[in-house]
């Protein structure tokens, strides 16, 4: 049996690292997803993207292992080669690879509520906290979901909680300045609103 784990982070550098610990620990490429908000255009195709320090385009890298831009596998180099910029309704601009980005995408396209909502619930996260989550990266965030066996859970589960956001705290902060519930149609976050997020919980990309 499998289930499926995720965590939320202030910034693309944590989730970066979770996701290299993961496929460290084991777990397939295919397997894990990413979405980080790209509100502030941190993430540019006009840009060289070298995260493995070998010199190399990642996309490049990743295009001639048949993965390409977003593709989702990311070749040889892991899922982050294959990172590809995405626009989710209710997240607005959004750098992604993965699964979850691919169920999202199709979620939205197939009307279910809020494609990244759709696809985290159809994933068995609870509404709730699939809310926070969608709503966490609206601000600024970087969702990291991976599907892993039961019984390699609780190994996982170490893995992801290094520097991630205690998501009870988070939801308890937004609802106290008068967040309710994530809502897909809501305008996606500015650039400004972004880096003043950010700047109260995390220190950007």
């Amino acid at each position: 049996m499998t289930t499926t784990i995720s965590r939320l982070y202030n910034n693309y550098t944590d989730a970066q690292r979770a996701v290299r610990d993961l496929e460290a620990a084991g777990v397939s490429h295919s397997d894990i997803s990413i979405v980080a908000n790209n509100s502030d255009g941190w993430f540019s195709t006009e840009k060289k993207v070298d995260r493995d320090h070998d010199g190399v385009d990642d996309r490049a890298e990743g295009a001639g292992k048949g993965a390409g831009v977003g593709a989702g596998l990311g070749g040889a180099a892991g899922l982050l080669a294959g990172l590809g910029l995405l626009a989710i309704p209710g997240l607005g601009p959004v750098v992604a690879a993965g699964w979850l980005a691919a169920t999202a995408v199709g979620a939205a396209a197939g009307a279910a509520t809020g494609g990244v909502i759709g696809a985290l619930t159809q994933a068995g996260v609870s509404k709730e906290d699939a809310e926070v989550y969608a709503e966490g990266v609206r601000r600024g965030g970087t969702l990291v979901s991976a599907k892993v066996a039961d019984a390699d859970r609780a190994r996982l589960d170490s893995i992801l909680n290094r520097s991630a956001v205690d998501l009870q705290s988070r939801r308890t902060a937004w609802q106290e300045s008068g967040w309710k519930t994530y809502d897909p149609a809501a305008k996606a976050y500015s650039a400004d609103e972004v880096r003043k997020e950010r700047s109260l919980y995390g220190t950007g990309v």
